[in-house]
């Protein structure tokens, strides 16, 4: 077994889970793959039941309906830990996430010495491609929002392209995630720098699908932003002990 895995959710990604499996297959570091579907009706399961056959590190966890992006992350995140698993990866299915970037993403960590690291679209300047303005401003902007009133310094709070270690995942208590969209990613980062683990970001290249349809909606922004206030407003009652963590980042405010 790999001590490295990475954590897909999807919906109805048939034209692009595939291609997504033998891409992370291809790379030159080993990782195994966990997909988590929520009941894909275009066949999406089907797909990654055929290549079990030919990738023995592929792994499929099928449930019924669509039961939102954050619980499709925790569970798969407690499957890997479960599993003994050391660096425990989350990306999208669409290319979003340039998955040769998974080796960088595991450097950072395994050779760098961090406990987290954030593929980031922002880290040096804007690298997204093919969003429109609007949506780029949205998002950059949501990452301003979010270290206004959290005071995490970090620049892409949203990205959903990161790696953990073990240590980190099972320090946080995952049973008490609440959200589960963008302010899922949010919430994630939130805990592990409260609990004073070593976060890095990773410049990466974003680009937007090119197939399949996007997942976006009104109520996940809003999430977001509501979630945001929430999170800060709780951080005040609870008691956030520092555990194995390899350096530490300064105390919030």
């Amino acid at each position: 077994m790999n001590d490295c895995i990475v954590v897909i959710p999807t919906y109805n990604e048939l034209e692009n889970v595939e291609a997504i499996i033998r891409k992370v297959f291809s790379l030159s570091h080993p990782f195994d793959l966990l997909i988590i579907d929520d009941g894909s009706p275009d066949g999406t399961a089907g797909v990654v039941k055929d290549l079990m056959k030919e990738y023995p590190g592929l792994h499929l966890v099928e449930r019924k309906g669509k039961l939102g992006l954050g619980t499709a992350y925790i569970h798969g995140f407690k499957w890997a830990l479960e599993k003994g698993y050391n660096y425990i990866f989350e990306m999208d299915a669409d290319f979003s996430h340039p998955p040769e970037d998974l080796v960088r993403l595991y450097n950072a960590c395994a050779n760098e010495g961090h406990d987290v690291a954030v593929g980031s679209r922002y880290i040096t300047g804007v690298n997204v491609v093919n969003w429109p303005i609007n949506r780029v401003l949205m998002s950059y902007f949501a990452g301003y929002y979010v270290r206004m009133i959290t005071g995490m310094p970090i620049m892409d709070p949203t990205a959903g392209f990161i790696c953990y270690t073990a240590k980190v995942l099972n320090t946080i208590n995952l049973d008490n995630i609440r959200f589960i969209g963008y302010a899922f990613q949010i919430e994630m980062k939130f805990n592990s720098w409260k609990y004073g683990f070593s976060i890095t970001e990773v410049p990466i290249i974003f680009t937007d699908r090119t197939k399949g349809a996007s997942k976006m909606s009104k109520g996940i922004f809003k999430e977001a932003i509501f979630g945001v206030i929430t999170l800060k407003i709780n951080s005040y009652f609870k008691r956030y002990i520092p555990k194995h963590s390899t350096q530490k980042l300064p105390a919030s405010s």
